[in-house]
């Protein structure tokens, strides 16, 4: 039996799944340890992964070498591309999956490192060195493990305290027990803790659904996956999802419900997510609203269980079922279980630096929703770079920071660190004021090669990278150096209801326009047509994808990019650690404190401070001698 380990990884959610993998493929010795083994990478909430802007993240975690993407392509029963009707910057993947699949998906590939061993219990208390380090834990069974660096992702089980109606019972999620002590010893040495709120809905009988009452969600014609290894691909029955509309009558049900609502009769008190409300929360905030739409989602590829979407509650059990039998294809419908809510303590994120190891106290790391966010794909994100930088700071190596011009996970954690969170935290495209350049399709252009210098790329997936872009650059070369004929492309610009052109001009040129695409180019164009037939068909789509947005967006990007750059200079203005920010009479007062709490460590980051002020930063440029 081994006591004595690198890296101790506490809890196996989505982030410390990709912590521990991470860490261990590094090189690094991992130990695991959750309450349940059986639970690894446990959807708790929807069986889902991806969607507007975490789409985003899922494919910079695979471009970086992560995991989530292929079990997540591996578990797949639905594939969707969200917002096509918009621009790229915008376009967001998502996926129905397979719960149980997913989880084994996990599981099988954890089990498949040999520097990674799991211990089944719940921690209790981290070890300090004599220099206040974190150097291992302790469980409830009394277990004692040494480590060098200790990556929490404990999930919502810290103190957890679950609700439904007046009803309150201890726990993480559903039959599951909380974990105690741990909250309480980290603050007790001066990590500030506050308490979150979260919710799920009711889970159904699908043989007891009304399905032709129901609207389906047709498959996407074309069918698409998160990872960019091309060998990565479902293999589950497919299926599709229904979507139904609450009434005027379900409203009524619910509003006489609200006296026994934990959120509305002063039981719950902390902070719940705003972009993913409680049903009562939308009656209640949208009294207009005549009617919400509800997504009725299959929980697996054969399971006659399903998930409704929009239904999240936290009223009594016999209200839920009143309102949701209101609903015409519900009206018989028999709940599996119902929905609950959950109170948990999380952790000051502005008590972090950037690589989410601890200012307070060094070697600790965390990652995840005890960070104050919400979703798997943040968390993911999160023990993704808490596991590759914990694992750099046992070897003396730098930590690896990504930029908010380089990824969603820059923009993330950037957030947390810098802005801290007063509700769970919830990535958004608007959230990053460079989407253009942080598109879905570019995730293994802006992020590969740092996957490959920090070491979790593989030979393949590099080789496959730069064959990739090889065929993006030659077929760019084309088309901006073959030319077009008035007579190949003016019965098809005709269709399109765009002007015709009068001489010849360059493909890159045409391809520019409105509604011209590569593909209606090559069926008049027969020297692009050729072209095509020779490039890689298994990745053909995604090179073509590439190729256009490349084309038709240049301006935005360059543009955008010339504004990164700008960031990047004030990036490289480093402020000094032990700046003493307080005699600085010239500050406001706000600015004055704010920065001694936070201790930036260059003028952008002090920028992107709430309550420093562009006179502040005018103030500190000027110290700097700039």
């Amino acid at each position: 039996m081994k006591f004595d380990f690198d890296i101790i990884v506490v809890g196996a959610g989505h982030a410390g799944c990709e912590a521990a993998r991470a860490a261990a493929l590094l090189g690094s010795s991992v130990l695991l340890v959750t309450m349940d083994l059986n639970k690894i990478a446990q959807m708790s909430c929807n069986p889902a992964i991806g969607g507007i802007a975490k789409g985003q993240i899922v494919r910079e975690i695979d471009a970086l070498g992560g995991f989530t993407a292929i079990a997540t392509d591996r578990s797949s029963i639905q594939f969707r591309m969200l917002n096509l009707s918009k621009g790229p910057s915008v376009w967001s993947p998502r996926s129905q999956c397979d719960r149980m699949a997913f989880s084994h998906e996990w599981r099988d590939e954890l089990e498949s490192i040999a520097g990674l061993s799991f211990w089944q219990d719940s921690v209790t208390a981290v070890l300090w060195d004599d220099n206040g380090n974190a150097s291992g834990v302790v469980t409830s069974l009394g277990v004692e493990f040494k480590a060098r660096a200790v990556i929490i992702t404990a999930g919502t089980f810290l103190d957890g305290l679950m609700h439904m109606g007046r009803h309150m019972w201890e726990g993480g999620r559903i039959a599951e027990p909380a974990s105690r002590g741990l909250g309480d010893q980290l603050g007790d040495v001066g990590i500030r803790t506050g308490r979150m709120k979260t919710g799920t809905p009711v889970r159904l009988d699908g043989r007891t659904i009304r399905w032709d009452l129901a609207e389906v969600q047709p498959l996407d014609a074309v069918s698409g996956k998160f990872s960019f290894l091309p060998d990565v691909c479902y293999s589950l029955r497919q299926r599709e999802c229904y979507t139904v509309q609450t009434n005027e009558e379900t409203h009524r049900i619910i509003r006489e419900g609200l006296c026994d609502s934990p959120l509305y009769n002063g039981q719950i008190n902390s902070i719940g997510p705003r972009y993913c409300p409680s049903i009562e929360t939308k009656i209640v905030t949208f009294p207009e609203r005549q009617s919400h739409m509800l997504h009725i989602e299959p929980e697996g590829a054969d399971t006659a269980e399903c998930y409704l979407n929009g239904f999240s509650s936290s009223l009594p059990f016999d209200v839920q079922l009143r309102a949701m039998r209101t609903i015409p294809a519900l009206a018989e419908a028999q709940m599996y279980r119902p929905g609950y809510a959950i109170e948990y303590t999380y952790f000051d994120p502005t008590q972090l630096s950037h690589s989410l190891e601890s200012k307070v106290r060094p070697g600790l790391y965390f990652a995840g929703q005890v960070n104050g966010t919400t979703g798997y794909e943040e968390a993911a994100a999160q023990g993704l770079i808490a596991g590759i930088n914990a694992h750099r700071k046992i070897c003396g190596k730098e930590p690896v920071v990504l930029r908010r011009d380089q990824a969603y996970i820059g923009v993330l954690i950037d957030d947390l660190v810098m802005k801290g969170v007063d509700e769970p935290y919830r990535m958004f495209t608007s959230r990053a004021e460079y989407r253009i350049l942080l598109r879905q399709d570019n995730a293994d252009e802006r992020l590969t090669p740092v996957g490959e210098e920090i070491g979790l790329v593989s030979e393949q997936r590099l080789s496959l990278f730069v064959g990739k872009r090889f065929c993006v650059e030659n077929f760019m070369e084309y088309l901006r150096t073959t030319s077009y004929t008035p007579a190949e492309v003016n019965g098809y610009l005709g269709e399109l209801g765009s002007s015709e052109v009068v001489q010849p001009g360059r493909l890159s040129e045409i391809l520019a326009r409105p509604g011209v695409t590569i593909k209606g180019l090559a069926g008049v164009c027969g020297g692009l047509k050729d072209y095509i037939e020779k490039v890689d068909d298994s990745r053909i789509d995604e090179i073509i994808s590439s190729v256009e947005i490349s084309i038709k967006y240049r301006g935005y990007i360059d543009r955008e990019r010339e504004n990164a750059e700008k960031l990047q200079r004030l990036d490289r203005l480093k402020l000094p650690s032990d700046l003493d920010y307080m005699s600085m009479a010239a500050l406001s007062t706000e600015a004055r404190q704010k920065l001694t709490r936070m201790r930036p460590l260059s003028i952008a980051q002090a920028s992107r401070i709430p309550g420093v002020s562009p006179s502040d930063i005018n103030v500190l440029l000027l110290m700097l001698g700039r």
